[in-house]
């Protein structure tokens, strides 16, 4: 194109002044490679240059015919996730009418930043290329937040997302709308000219970003990926598919692909401890074999060694890139930063758009020390209101930081809360960690002495349930600050109470760990005490064990001497169980000691009767000395369910002394006091304990009767350690009276008792099993 000035045929121009010319040498005319809109070529220009065009209408022209091909290969080594695949499939209708004109499916993969929702999306649009001929879009919504390459202001993420599509399909930059609203028609417009386009939105954070980029063509189909659950999605339609953590055999294969076969069977136990620590997720995994491939002498049994340290677990689960080179500089240059792929990295993004109050509730969940939480819970580690505490939690639940179990309470992926408690460490005062954990601790402790209560209220404590609870001693009056409790207002409340227990027993026993170590001795001795409810009815012996121990040493520094006699006599039991008498001798020597000294008749009659337990196997004469003088403190103290316990453990020990006729009696005595108590489950052990009378006195049939009918009050009541104790005596008057099919149906249910409660009864049983 020329302009106004070009010179006349005789090289004249209209202008009065001839214009000084250039050598012929520096005069050129030609111009190369591709350029797009006007262009001048002229020798010399005095004054402007004016181009008149008019632009092209919106729609005129606009596009080249163009089928796009955008979306990224899938990672190398992609495993599992067959379900999710195949849930996408069949949302997608792919192969069915409904994928045809008029529908365009919307799935979205969401899940933990690193859980592989991209690898998922990709690996399906590849799978499934050929469906779509009118072209595979692809936007990474990471680059385009503020802050990244692209947009500069919230919600100009969409408009520049329609930008890049609109570029894909054919757009030039000439003729691109600059508003929001005419993007959006003219990407409608172009993508319903298409046929089947398969859009692919990466790393979403809001509905709108999905539902502004749905192809209008028939048989398209928009696949999105969010670390947000983007719930609202589904009034559009749309599929939500949730992507877990690995399992176990996935990782591995997981590994395998990326470091190669061989080294992950060189080192299987390494390989699947590199998996544990790494909780299955995928990003962690990834990182860790770019370790072990670009390190060679880097072995797995020495990386799980340096990840089994939390406090720098997260620094290491990461892979440099090359250094960024230094341009123009012959001199030696400082050594470049090296850009790392990391796990915390990934987080950060989520974490960063998070809301204060979420943000705060994060940091606080990444010092709890327990390990799943319900929103009670949750309050208290914040020190919140429970309704805002549901809030913030919500919240998390959205950005898929927390993965919600199947009783509702909430847990962090492993790594998750290693990043809060850093984030934590970064932000919060040097005091926060503590007044969680004192928090938290008063939390569960509330909860455990509720519980202890309600199965059974009038059990010694050396607690006072007012201290604790504010309210009397059976536990009524004002609530605490959250709330009475999951099993309060039950049809059942012991029942509910245990297996509220049951449930919390992990996080318990890490409350006390850490409310040990910070130094909150009251509150720990206190719930021991309380937790051995639950120990009393499923033995968990470890468990039990630890916690008691835990507790002793509390009110030993506490100097509780009476809490700490009461904790060693409770200890007799476990440690009993686990073959280590001569120990619980030691503790109930040093427990009748402290009794004795805090002149508590109550507890002093306890412990007798906990030291007739330990006799009952080394001298039965002494075991009947001890339950008398436990009878006999139970009397003058004035209490009778004491009374009863000394009673029917008395008559176990005339029985092993020969005394069985005596025996009898004394249990039925034992027997009816309790059922006056309503101690349901102390009464079916004495019921139990008359059945093997029975059995010694030459009475099967009514052994039988007596043994079946308490070991249906145990189940029923969740004592499952004595029922199993029960059918180890059936299992022998089974195999007795010839019924060899009934004894194996009562030794495989004491088995299975034994062994969810690591007894080492299970080993003989077994033994049994296999021999008869």
């Amino acid at each position: 194109m020329t302009g106004r000035d070009e010179p006349d045929a005789s090289g004249e121009r209209g202008a009065p002044a001839e214009p000084e010319r250039l050598p012929a040498a520096e005069t050129r005319n030609d111009l190369s490679g591709r350029v797009e809109g006007p262009v001048a070529q002229v020798g010399v220009v005095q004054g402007s240059i004016t181009f008149n065009y008019h632009a092209a209408a919106q729609g005129a022209e606009p596009a080249r015919d163009r089928h796009p091909d955008q979306v990224p290969r899938p990672p190398r080594g992609f495993v599992d996730r067959h379900a999710p695949l195949a849930a996408l499939d069949e949302a997608f209708a792919v192969g069915t009418a409904e994928s045809g004109p008029g529908h365009c499916p919307i799935g979205v993969f969401s899940g933990l930043p690193g859980i592989g929702k991209t690898a998922a999306a990709t690996q399906w649009a590849h799978r499934n290329r050929r469906l779509f001929p009118g072209g595979r879009l692809f936007v990474d919504f990471t680059a385009l937040r503020p802050g990244g390459s692209g947009a500069g202001a919230v919600g100009g993420d969409v408009s520049e997302a329609l930008a890049v599509c609109l570029r894909a399909l054919g757009v030039h930059e000439t003729y691109l709308p600059t508003g929001f609203a005419e993007r959006a028609a003219l990407y409608r417009e172009l993508s319903g000219r298409r046929g089947r386009m398969l859009v692919v939105l990466d790393d979403v954070t809001r509905p709108a970003q999905v539902t502004a980029l749905v192809p209008q063509g028939d048989g398209s189909a928009l696949l999105a990926t969010s670390t947000w659950q983007l719930g609202e999605l589904v009034l559009d339609g749309a599929s939500l598919l949730p992507l877990d953590v690995l399992d176990a055999d996935s990782a591995l294969e997981l590994l395998a692909a990326l470091c190669g076969p061989r080294r992950i069977a060189d080192e299987p136990a390494a390989a699947a401890r590199l998996v544990e620590l790494c909780g299955g997720l995928p990003l962690a995994l990834r990182l860790c074999a770019a370790r072990l491939v670009t390190r060679r002498h880097l072995t797995l049994a020495r990386l799980a060694d340096e990840l089994s340290d939390e406090q720098s677990r997260l620094a290491r689960i990461a892979v440099s890139g090359a250094p960024a080179p230094t341009p123009g500089s012959p001199a030696p240059a400082p050594a470049p930063a090296r850009e790392e792929r990391t796990v915390s990295a990934a987080l950060d993004l989520v974490y960063r758009d998070l809301s204060d109050l979420a943000a705060r509730l994060y940091r606080a969940l990444g010092r709890l020390p327990a390990l799943s939480f319900d929103t009670a819970v949750a309050a208290a580690a914040g020190d919140w209101p429970v309704e805002t505490a549901a809030e913030a939690l919500g919240e998390l639940e959205d950005a898929g930081l927390l993965t919600v179990l199947e009783d509702r309470r909430s847990t962090l992926h492993g790594l998750v809360r290693l990043h809060a408690r850093e984030r934590s460490v970064a932000q919060d005062p040097p005091g926060a960690v503590r007044e969680t954990a004192g928090r938290v601790a008063g939390h569960y402790l509330r909860l455990t002495v509720r519980a202890d209560l309600a199965v059974r209220a009038d059990r010694l404590r050396i607690t006072d349930p007012a201290e604790v609870l504010g309210a009397d001693r059976d536990g009524h009056g004002p609530e605490g600050p959250y709330g009475a409790g999951p099993f309060a207002g039950a049809d059942d409340p012991g029942r509910d109470a245990l297996r509220w227990l049951e449930a919390e027993r992990g996080n318990i026993l890490a409350v006390l760990r850490t409310a040990a170590e910070l130094g909150f001795d009251r509150p720990v001795w206190q719930t021991a005490e309380a937790f051995t409810v639950l120990f009393l009815h499923h033995r968990h012996l470890a468990d039990w064990r630890e916690s008691l121990e835990l507790g002793i040493a509390a009110a030993g520094r506490d100097g509780a001497g009476a809490a700490e006699a009461r904790l060693r006599s409770l200890l007799s039991r476990p440690l009993m169980d686990l073959g280590q008498d001569e120990p619980a001798r030691a503790h109930l020597a040093v427990a009748e000691r402290l009794a004795m000294e805090s002149g508590h008749v109550v507890l002093q009659a306890s412990v007798q009767e906990f030291a007739g337990r330990y006799w009952d196997r080394h001298d039965p004469a002494r075991a009947i000395d001890a339950y008398r003088a436990s009878l006999a403190l139970n009397a003058e103290a004035g209490e009778p369910r004491g009374e009863a316990l000394a009673r029917y453990f008395l008559g176990c020990a005339q029985h092993a002394a020969g005394d069985s006729r005596t025996a009898l009696t004394t249990l039925g005595r034992a027997r009816d006091a309790l059922l006056a108590l309503d101690d349901r489950r102390m009464a079916a052990r004495a019921l139990a304990d008359t059945g093997r009378v029975r059995a010694a006195l030459g009475d099967p049939a009514g052994a039988v009767a007596d043994l079946t009918e308490a070991a249906e009050v145990l189940r029923r009541g969740e004592a499952f350690h004595y029922e199993a104790r029960i059918m180890e005596d059936l299992a022998g008057l089974a195999e007795q009276a010839g019924d060899s099919a009934r004894a194996r149906d009562c030794l495989r249910r004491a088995l299975a008792v034994y062994e969810e409660g690591g007894s080492p009864r299970a080993a003989a049983v077994l033994e049994r099993l296999a021999t008869g």
